[in-house]
């Protein structure tokens, strides 16, 4: 077994756009794709953005035992981690990289114990993160609404990860996630 780094946030706290800027930073660090049952949005792919499922293909898979988590996030849309990707990465001998959901986070986290290191992304306020979805323009109203919803129920789980980084200036929080890592993994500058 290699190492994992996972990533959660409530939905708009930035996680992605840190994950993507320590992708292009480290080549050692592989980003794990996730699958879903929900449609891509806007110019999402699959394999690249996430693996597209239907809801019946998704729950085959979870019949198969095909996924190390999954959960339903939203009444009738599940995503999970599958075997095949973790499997994969660690074959490459790269350091997987989960951007997943709060539950996700933490699922993973008990899984991999030791082998893992679970990072929460804050966002500065609930406001900020409501301002934040709704610049996106990829959301109805209503969406963002149970978004926000969600996040603060996700707000309440954070001490169950490894490290709490506030997302309120991008660059330091990217600074800051990356001195973790480089800690975690044993990366000298």
């Amino acid at each position: 077994m290699g190492k994992v780094v996972i990533f959660s946030a409530p939905s708009g706290s930035g996680k992605t756009t840190i994950v993507r800027a320590l992708l292009e930073r480290y080549p050692q660090l592989e980003f794990s794709i996730s699958a879903t049952s929900r449609a891509p949005r806007g110019c999402e792919q699959h394999g690249k953005d996430y693996y597209f499922f239907s809801q019946e293909e998704f729950m085959q898979a979870v019949s198969e035992n095909k996924f190390v988590e999954w959960e339903e996030v939203y009444k009738g849309t599940c995503y999970g981690t599958l075997r095949s990707e973790v499997e994969r990465i660690w074959a490459d001998g790269h350091v997987i990289v989960f951007d997943v959901d709060v539950i996700g986070g933490l699922n993973l986290r008990r899984i991999f114990g030791d082998d893992a290191c679970a990072v929460f992304i804050m966002p500065p306020s609930v406001e900020e993160l409501r301002r934040r979805l709704e610049s996106r323009g990829t959301d109805a109203p209503e969406v963002i609404d149970r978004r926000v919803a969600k996040a603060e129920f996700e707000l309440t789980k954070a001490q169950g990860f490894d490290h709490i980084v506030l997302n309120d200036r991008l660059d330091e929080a990217i600074e800051e996630t990356a001195c973790i890592l480089e800690n975690f993994i044993g990366i000298q500058r």
